[in-house]
This record gives C-alpha cells, structure tokens and sequence, in this order.
C-alpha cells in the first residue's frame, strides 16, 4: 500500500500532510513511528480508572499528534473525546462509552493502515 492509499483508507488528509511535511518518505517516517505512541493506550486505562485528567491529557496528545499527521478521521473523533474529559472531569450528557467506541473503531482503522503500509 502506498502512503496516499494509506491515508485514504484511513480517512486522512494526503494533501494537507504533504503540504506541511514536503516529501512522502518524511510523511511514511513519521506515519510508521504513530503505533509506539502510547497516548491511545493510557486514554483507555484513565478513562476505565475514571482519571479523566489522565484522559484529558491522554486524548488532547492524540489529538494533536493526529492533527499534525493528519489524520483527519481519528483526530475529529478524538477532539470529541476531548472536550467531553476537558477540565479533568466528565462533561454531563457525554456518552463517554459511545465517544470511546467511535475513537478506538477509527484507531484501529489508522493503525491497521499503517501497519499495511509498504
């Protein structure tokens, strides 16, 4: 697979990336390196403690870093999570299982992605 057939399968912005990173061989370095992120895994464990500055912190990482490489999918639905943990606590009415579903369902697509990246 190549790197624009990565993005969009993953539901990222190929242009945009290359537009801010200039070559496809620094956009595929960067990209590879994205699984050995851990903010997605410490999301997950704060937000089972119901640590939601854990969360907050966990997810405003991801977002960002999903923001730089974008990845559009994954960062719109980890800026949901975001503002609903934004202060440290859960925002009423935040169906926080729903927002967690949707933000590991498009995780898992960008890693799967990457991980089918030639």
């Amino acid at each position: 697979m190549t790197v624009k057939e990565c993005y969009d399968r993953m539901g990222g912005n190929y242009e945009e990336v290359m537009g801010r990173l200039r070559t496809e061989e620094r956009v595929k370095k960067f990209v590879k390196k994205f699984p050995a992120d851990g903010s997605f895994d410490l999301l997950v464990s704060s937000l089972a403690e119901a640590n939601y500055a854990d969360a907050f912190r966990a997810a405003h990482t991801l977002k960002g870093v999903c923001q730089n490489l974008s990845f559009t999918k994954l960062y719109e639905s980890s800026h949901v999570l975001t503002e609903a943990v934004r202060g440290g606590e859960l925002h009423p009415g935040c169906d926080l299982e729903a927002l967690l579903a949707e933000v590991r369902a498009d995780y898992e697509l960008t890693r799967g992605s990457i991980e089918a990246l030639d």
